[in-house]
């Protein structure tokens, strides 16, 4: 009975365990976001080489009465990955830290209170029959119109928007040139800033590229020879070219609103022959079934933060293929060539 009672007593405290650490979760989250407001990735970056904790906290202008706590929150930094601790040469006093975070600008605009404050009220939500999302439901607008309406909220998503789409224009352009064989012309649909837009016109000189946005997003944006912007609204017309890109756009919205982007996605392509004509779409492709834990865990992270704040949501090949038919297209073609999402070619009927 003892060893029994043992075993349950194990078991429960490695249960206990296991609910602690998805509880303080959110603190991995916050650490991460002081590290980014202190100003530390671009401190060691700037630095050239790793730095000692006295290094760091010298050049953080961090007061010596807090020199300890930046050393506990490197600490769980480099727990988490978002930092490396490196071994000092035998004249060192201090352990040295190395860069690896490369998505600051997304990490803030994910972690602002404005898009944590409605899973507070995510409960509630579930009984609220009125509001489609908990952030409208908190913030009493849609994300998009209160982006709109205030200009800090706006930026602080372009750039969290832009510093993603650097990473994924850069793989694409140089790993995947062959997707662009034979356009001549291409609209970037909810291209924000011209990140993705502005790399693919300087890959290739002789397209000519168009950045499609709601008017607030693209005023005043610099553009160059072959790049060129245009406010609209995606569910009303877009811009005739061979191909569209939508990167990162119809996981936003509802199967029904995403049907519709892709049917004027359709009448923007006109008529095309072979494979010329096409979207190409940057997405994640759900796959419960893989092994690798981490990757469906980020998935499905993403799926519940469609639903909370954009009432979208994540999907797999079914789900995408009877979108695609509904819009009027034909044969599509899924690359899984971008870690977490995919590389997804779809052509007209």
């Amino acid at each position: 009975m003892d060893m029994v009672n043992g075993e349950m007593g194990s078991q429960q405290l490695l249960a206990q365990a296991h609910i602690w650490n998805h509880i303080f979760n959110f603190i991995n989250s916050m650490c991460l976001k002081c590290a980014i407001q202190l100003g530390i990735p671009d401190t060691i970056h700037h630095h050239g080489q790793p730095m000692t904790l006295d290094a760091l906290v010298s050049a953080l202008q961090i007061h010596p009465s807090r020199a300890h706590c930046v050393d506990r929150l490197m600490r769980i930094l480099v727990h988490s990955g978002f930092f490396e601790q490196k071994k000092l040469a035998p004249d060192g006093q201090a352990p040295p830290y190395g860069q690896s975070l490369q998505c600051a600008p997304f990490a803030l605009s994910m972690l602002d209170p404005i898009l944590i404050n409605p899973w507070h009220g995510l409960s509630a939500w579930f009984h609220n029959h009125v509001d489609p999302t908990p952030f409208e439901m908190v913030q009493g607008m849609s994300f998009w119109r209160n982006a709109g309406q205030e200009p800090g909220l706006n930026r602080l998503f372009n750039d969290g928007m832009a510093s993603d789409a650097r990473l994924v224009a850069s793989m694409v352009v140089n790993e995947h040139k062959g997707v662009f064989e034979g356009i001549t012309s291409l609209v970037d649909v909810g291209g924000g800033t011209g990140t993705m837009a502005k790399a693919i016109a300087n890959s290739f000189p002789h397209m000519e590229c168009t950045i499609f946005d709601l008017p607030h997003v693209v005023a005043n944006l610099e553009v160059s020879e072959n790049v060129r912007c245009v406010p609209g609204d995606m569910f009303e017309a877009i811009p005739p070219a061979d191909a569209i890109i939508l990167k990162w756009i119809l996981h936003d919205w509802s199967d029904e609103d995403a049907v519709k982007v892709l049917k004027r996605c359709r009448e923007a392509l006109g008529k095309g022959e072979g494979k010329k004509k096409k979207v190409i779409i940057i997405e994640m492709v759900m796959d419960n079934t893989k092994s690798d834990k981490e990757m469906v865990e980020t998935q499905l992270f993403y799926d519940m933060l469609m639903m909370t704040v954009a009432s979208g949501r994540e999907r797999n090949e079914a789900e995408w293929a009877k979108l695609f038919v509904a819009a009027g297209f034909g044969d599509y073609k899924i690359t899984l060539v971008l870690g977490l999402r995919s590389l997804i070619e779809v052509y007209p009927s």
